[in-house]
Order: structure tokens, then sequence, then C-alpha cells
């Protein structure tokens, strides 16, 4: 009688294992066999981070092992489990892999196919075919798209965290409690005396140092050292948290009323005001372009406004739509379209990992209303969300093309502008990504006519299209794919934005913002309508109070940290591919990546004001915080 082993591995994840009872059958081209109890006499199976192996004997030959079915009944209490993956060897001495890689809950069958990618085209036979359709029906089922305010881009139908499907959750999600976290992180700083002073002012800068946590050689202390110096106030704008806005002049802008006498003093290189090009500000009387020439405290409120705006831009437009709520669009279109045998499927489940349950739990704790936003931002109470509406007319797909988006900000030279290495790491990054891209998608299709004819890749396409971008010609988003090039192009923006452009705008957050009057998140009075009136106490008194200011520094403390056991650039533990050339694919992808590493830590060893945001050994895999 043809007899098969088995062998099961559970995940290591806190809970993976189960009591429950385990039974196996397969499912071949010549039959099916019975149902097997997986179940080793005076052994706990399925125990967490196990691989159990089975002797599993059937009636008759089986054919060539299409499906293996799995189906979990309740041994006392609902157990649930992880099941990482399956593999089959057979009487004729060969190795099947069946990936799974997922949560398995309540009283269930679940049907694997084996590991190799396929497209739709490649299923032939019904049974296939079959399994591939209803695993589309049911994740469509799971993962329904819902508009959490009007103007937004589509997010998942879910009010909390508990509501998501398992397979999406945090493994422990006491570890995205916003309000846990900022607790423990004020409790860390030793600030959590001040948490609750509302409405208590500071009394000068230096009284800010009081909930200042200096750490030896960090660009926070460099901040605070330097903060009020016009060097360090524009090198942020290309290098600092959010390195999006700067944008290169060509042409003075007719409504400047600024003559080069007026900033005479601040033309170091003797090169009239037309050959600098300075930024616009619309005039008024009671709008006073300020300075470097105007007294100091003109000057320092003048700048401390402007990163003050620029700190709002960043969190609501630049790190939440633009990473957060974009990668949550690709996530879900890619569970409610491509079924886990895809190969792009394979490529992206790493970059979607968690995106949308730290989404939904911000939705729940963080950006709703009365939410902890609230507490510290002068955009909470419904600012924030006018922002993201407002910012979604700029949200198009050249913007997430990172070379693209560079080149329309005239920011591309490196000659003409050097030290921005937001730009140099970026690039590097981004090639590394779309060559990785492009060799997988060469793997698995042939010719262009092969991407068009995917009807699951184009359904992939078309649901970020119209739910993400909300169907906007002018978004500029692909209905569809029509070539190898364009599809490498797509899969690189969803991999880029996922991890590198998120890296960049969200882990120097406590580098750039934690010395408050560099980066306040409110002001408690409006900006000055006239010159030379500016005090120091009436700094102090505008700059946020005792308790926002705690909270804040909680905020940026608790989103600058990696998660536990987080997966950075290029690992793929989850081994979902088993095609050798993907394989190595891979491989090459880690290495370019590690040369990327090398380049970084050269240039960074010269630097007092490394910049390290986008070396990919610092750059997880997707958004998960």
């Amino acid at each position: 009688m043809p007899s098969y082993t088995v062998t099961v591995a559970t995940g290591s994840q806190w809970f993976a294992g189960t009591d429950d009872y385990i039974y196996l059958s397969l499912v071949g081209s010549a039959g099916c066999s019975e149902k097997h109890l997986l179940d080793k006499p005076f052994y706990n199976d399925f125990e967490r981070g196990a691989v159990d192996s089975y002797d599993v004997t059937v009636d008759e030959e089986l054919g060539e092992i299409q499906l293996v079915r799995i189906e979990k009944r309740k041994y006392w209490l609902n157990d649930d489990w992880y099941l990482k993956y399956i593999t089959l060897k057979t009487p004729h001495g060969d190795y099947i892999e069946f990936p799974c890689y997922r949560w398995i809950t309540g009283d269930v069958e679940v049907v694997l196919r084996d590991g190799r990618a396929k497209l739709a085209r490649d299923d032939q036979i019904h049974i296939l075919k079959q399994h591939r359709r209803k695993e589309l029906e049911t994740r469509q089922k799971q993962y329904r798209w819902m508009e959490w305010n009007p103007g937004f881009p589509l997010s998942i139908d879910a009010k909390c965290h508990k509501d998501l499907p398992r397979d999406i959750q945090f493994d422990s999600e006491k570890g995205v409690d916003f309000v846990l976290n900022y607790s423990k992180a004020m409790e860390n700083l030793f600030i959590n005396r001040f948490m609750h002073m509302f409405q208590s002012s500071w009394n000068d800068f230096a009284d800010f140092e009081k909930i200042f946590v200096k750490i030896s050689n960090t660009i926070s202390e460099r901040v605070m050292n330097h903060w009020q110096e016009d060097l360090m106030f524009g090198y942020q704008f290309l290098n600092g948290c959010n390195p999006v806005l700067i944008r290169r002049c060509t042409e003075l802008p007719e409504k400047l009323p600024v003559t080069t006498e007026m900033v005479e003093c601040s033309l170091e290189r003797q090169l009239s005001l037309e050959q600098e090009v300075q930024l616009n500000q619309i005039p008024g009387d009671e709008n006073p372009i300020f300075l470097p020439s105007d007294a100091k405290y003109d000057w320092l409120l003048a700048k401390i406004w402007v990163r003050s705006s620029d700190f709002h831009v960043h969190q609501t437009i630049t790190h939440l739509l633009r990473t957060h709520l974009v990668s949550e669009v690709f996530g879900i279109a890619m569970y409610r379209q491509l079924p886990a045998v895809h190969p792009i499927f394979k490529l992206l489940v790493a970059h979607v990992r968690f995106t949308i349950a730290i989404n939904t739990k911000a939705r729940e704790q963080l950006i709703c209303e009365c939410g902890l936003f609230d507490k510290a931002n002068a955009t909470g109470g419904g600012g924030h969300v006018q922002m993201v509406q407002r910012a979604m007319k700029d949200l198009t797909y050249a913007s997430l093309c990172f070379p693209e988006a560079i080149k329309a900000r005239g920011m591309e030279s490196k000659e003409d502008i050097p030290y921005y290495f937001y730009r140099d790491d970026g690039l590097l990054v981004w090639e590394a990504i779309r060559t990785f891209t492009a060799e997988v998608v060469d793997i698995y299709y042939e010719g262009d006519q092969v991407v068009e004819e995917d009807p699951e890749l184009q359904d992939f396409v078309n649901d970020v299209y119209v739910y993400g971008m909300r169907g906007r010609k002018s978004s500029g988003f692909p209905k569809s794919v029509k070539s190898r090039e364009q599809l490498s192009e797509y899969l690189t923006v969803v991999i880029f934005t996922a991890s590198a452009q998120h890296a960049a705008v969200n882990f120097g957050q406590y580098d750039w913002c934690s010395w408050i009057p560099n980066a306040p998140p409110t002001m408690r009075a409006p900006p000055p309508t006239a010159k030379g009136v500016v005090t120091i106490e009436q700094i102090v008194d505008t700059l946020p109070d005792r308790g926002r200011s705690c909270w804040h520094l909680g905020a940026v403390w608790a989103l600058s940290q990696f998660q536990e056991n987080e997966l950075f650039l290029g690992m793929y533990p989850e081994e979902h591919f088993i095609e050798k050339p993907v394989k190595e694919a891979m491989a090459r992808f880690r290495k370019n990546l590690e040369a990327i590493v090398s380049v970084i830590a050269e240039r960074n060893k010269k630097k007092q004001l490394p910049y390290y945001y986008l070396s990919p050994d610092r750059i997880p895999n997707s958004v998960a915080i």
C-alpha cells in the first residue's frame, strides 16, 4: 500500500500551537485518500514552533498530488493554529511543498496547493480552477472596502482590530496599543510627571530639556544644540523627516515682493536675488515677510512657524496618506483579487504585513474623533482629515514613482544640489527593487501579452484605481497594465512605498521632532502681524504646553521604534516561492541591498549628521508602525 511522509510545521509566534484534532487527506489526479488523523501516541502534536512528521498510508495510488486538505476540529475549546507549511514525501521519493503561512481558526477545512506559482492560464484542471475561484470568493467576503471619511482612499471594513481577518491581525494586540505605547514611552523617557500638565507653560527654551532625553551621538542632541541656526533649518528640508516638499525654483514668482536689497546680507555668494531664487509668500499689511536680517526673535519665530507647519504636512500627508493609506489600498486589493498561488501575491504579501492592522488601530485610537492625535496636535479635531482630503488631488501615480517625483521637483542634479541624501539613497534602493521585480516578472510572464491577458492581475490593478484612487483619472493610476516593464514599475511602486518611502519619513521622527521647539505640534498664539514685537517670553508662550509636549514626545518616540522581530527589506522568511529561479533572484536582491548598505555606511563615516533612514538594513519590509 502506498505510504506518504507528511511533515507539518507550526508557527513560532505566540499561541501558534493547537490542541485541536488535525485531519489530513490527499487529493490526486487518480483519486482522493481517506481522512487521516495526524496524531502520535504520548506526544503533544502541533506545539508552537514544532515540525512534526507522520506516515500516511493510502489504499491505492493517488497519481499526481494536486491538493492537501487540512481539517481542524475542536478538542475542548476552539484553539487557533498557525500552519506554516506541509511537505509531502511521495512513495516514489519526491518532495512536494505546500506553503500555508496563515491562521486556521474554528472548525474549518483548509485546502492547500503546492508551492509552484501559477497564473490563471496555467490551471487547466477543473479542481484547480475551482480552488482558485473559491479562494477569491471567500477573500472578497472577508476583505471588504469601506469609506472611513469622504474623499479618503477606501480602507478595510472593520471597526476595530479584532474585527479583522485573523491572518492580518498582529500577533499580539498589546504591541500596537497606541494608548499603552505612548504612556509607556513617556514612562521610559521619565516625563510622565508632566503628561497631564495641559495649559502649563515652560519657562524658557532650556526648560524643554526637562523632558528631553540626551542620547550620546544622536541627531536629536545635535538638533537641540543647533536648531536656531539657519543651516540646520534648511538642512531638514533635504534630509529631515519630510524631505519631499523641497523643490527647485528656476525663476522668481511674480507675486514675490522681495528685492535683492532686502536680503542682501544673506546672499553670501554675492549673487543677486534673481540668481539665488527665494521662496514665495503672499504679501499683506498684516502679513510681513520675515527676513534673516530682522530682529533675532522675529526671524526665529518665523522659522518655528514654518517648522510647525511642515510637521503637520509630514504627519497627515507625507506619512499617513502617502505611505500608510496607500499601502493599505494595495494590500486590500491584493487579498481580494490575487489567490495565494499567484506569483504577484507571493511577491507582495511580505510587503503588506500588518499594514491593514496598524491602520485599523490608528483609526480606532489615534486619528479618530477624540483620539490621541487630538491630545497634542493643532490639526486634531478634524483638521488632519481636511488636510488629507485636500491632498488627495496631488496623490498621483507619478508622484509615487521615486525618480519621477524627484525630477518633478527639479531636484535630480547631484552637481547642482549636493547633500540631498534622501534622493541619492532612495534612487539606489528604487533601482535595486526595480531590478528584482523585473526578474520575477520575467520568470512568470514570457511576454507582454501574458501580462495583458492575466485577469487576476488586471482585477488587482483596477481595484487599486477604482477604490483606492476613487476612480480619479487625474490620479494617473493605471486601470490596467499592458507590459512587463509597466508591471515591474507598478510592483516597484508598491514595494518602495511600503518599505523605503515609509522608512524615510517615519523612523527619523524622534531624531528631528523630539526637541519640541524644532517641530512644535501646536502653536498657542497666532503669528505676529508686525515686526519688532516678538520676545523670548512670547515664543515660549506660543510653543506647546507641558502636557502636549509630553504626549508629542511619547508619540515620536513610539513611532520611531522598530517592531519586535522586524523583517527588513530583502528578508522573506515565509517561503511562499519554492522555485529556484525566484530564490536566486532574491539572493541577488539581498546582495544588491548589502552593497547599498556599505555605500551609505562609508559616506556616513565622514558626516556629523549621518543619513541612514534609507539604508536597507533599516528599512522594514512593510508599513507596520
